[in-house]
This record gives C-alpha cells, sequence and structure tokens, in this order.
C-alpha cells in the first residue's frame, strides 16, 4: 500500500508540475487537487524553481534574461507576504522590501543596490508615508522613470487623484477577498514586467 501511495504521490506531483509550467499558479492547483492554496503550497513547494529538470523550448524562450527586481515598500507584514507569494509564481522575482519611505530611499540611493524594474508602493506608513515617497520619486531625475504602482487599501478619491498628480503609474485598491488580492498583484506583474516595455537601467 505505501508503494501505491508513493507512486500516486508522484503523479500528482508531476501533474502539478506540469499545471505550474503550463502557468498555474498555487491557487488554481490547490482547487483542482481540493485543498487550499496553502495546502498545494505545503505539499508540494519549489513548483516555480523547477531546478532538478531542463526546462521545455517554450519555456527557455519565454524565461526573462534575468531575475527582475522588485521594490516594495509596504509596513504590513501580511500584505507583503502575499505579495511576495504572488510575485514568486509569475517567475524569477528578486524582492526587496522597505518598511517606510525612509527605508525606501535609503535603498534606492545605495549604489550597491540593483535598480529595481518596478516599485509597489502602500501609502500609509511610519516615518515616511507613500504620498510623500512618491513626490521625492517623481522629482529625482535618477529615479523618477522607475515605474511606481500604488497598491493600497485606500480607495479616497483625494489619494486616487493625488497618485496621479504625483505621477503614479497606476493605482489599485488591495482587494479584501484573498484570491483577488493575490490576482491584482499579478496582473501588476503581468504588465509592468512581461508587456510594458521598461526604461532601460542606468
Amino acid at each position: 500500500m505505501d508503494h501505491l501511495q508513493q507512486a500516486a504521490e508522484r503523479l500528482r506531483r508531476a501533474a502539478a508540475t506540469d499545471a505550474a509550467r503550463a502557468g498555474a499558479g498555487y491557487p488554481q492547483i490547490g482547487r483542482a487537487c481540493g485543498m487550499t492554496r496553502q495546502g498545494a503550497r505545503r505539499r508540494w513547494p519549489g513548483l516555480f524553481n523547477h531546478t532538478d529538470e531542463a526546462p521545455t523550448e517554450q519555456l527557455t524562450m519565454n524565461a526573462p534574461a534575468r531575475p527582475f527586481d522588485v521594490l516594495l515598500v509596504e509596513d504590513d507584514i501580511a500584505d507583503a507576504m502575499l505579495i511576495e507569494e504572488a510575485l514568486s509564481e509569475r517567475g524569477a522575482r528578486n524582492l526587496v522590501q522597505a518598511t517606510d519611505g525612509v527605508a525606501a530611499l535609503e535603498h534606492l540611493r545605495n549604489p550597491d543596490s540593483p535598480r529595481p524594474d518596478l516599485i509597489v508602493l502602500d501609502l500609509n506608513m511610519p516615518r515616511m508615508n507613500g504620498r510623500d515617497l512618491l513626490r521625492i520619486l517623481k522629482s529625482d531625475a535618477d529615479l523618477q522613470t522607475i515605474p511606481v504602482v500604488v497598491l493600497t487599501t485606500s480607495s479616497a478619491p483625494d489619494d486616487v487623484a493625488g497618485a496621479y498628480t504625483s505621477h503614479a503609474n497606476a493605482y489599485v485598491t488591495k482587494p479584501v477577498n484573498l484570491e483577488e488580492f493575490e490576482q491584482a498583484v499579478q496582473s501588476i506583474d503581468a504588465f509592468y514586467l512581461d508587456t510594458a516595455t521598461r526604461p532601460p537601467r542606468a
């Protein structure tokens, strides 16, 4: 019986790996297997880091030439973990988290830090909030071309208008639903890192 269970688990693992390579994330794999996203992630960790097998020709063609660098400016630990997980399912992403605007600026102005391809910015944070940081970023000649997406719980018209006035590239309100939250993050990633032409690195 143990051998049968092991064989069945190998088949399920292979099916989950194939699904991941076809573009499915842990939420979709979990639903297909009758479990939660967290359950699928715990059962088959590392589905999106296939180092044990050679990638297919299609994956090789679509794979980025280098990992993308994303700066997440977010002080909520739970939201940061969800964003990191959602981005990890999209492919090679180097995520750096800063918990406020001061820490973000220190990272961005450190010559040894990689220039991010995308900044995901919350508004309500200690020390320096996202509104002030956005104004500084878009007035800095060295940083103003980095795409900035505001991802926040606020849907207040003043916040939305203020962000666009300060030249945010997009404004996304955090969904309350967990799956919708992940989909929103992955939609941001898909457009800014896979579809849009990014500014050249300095």
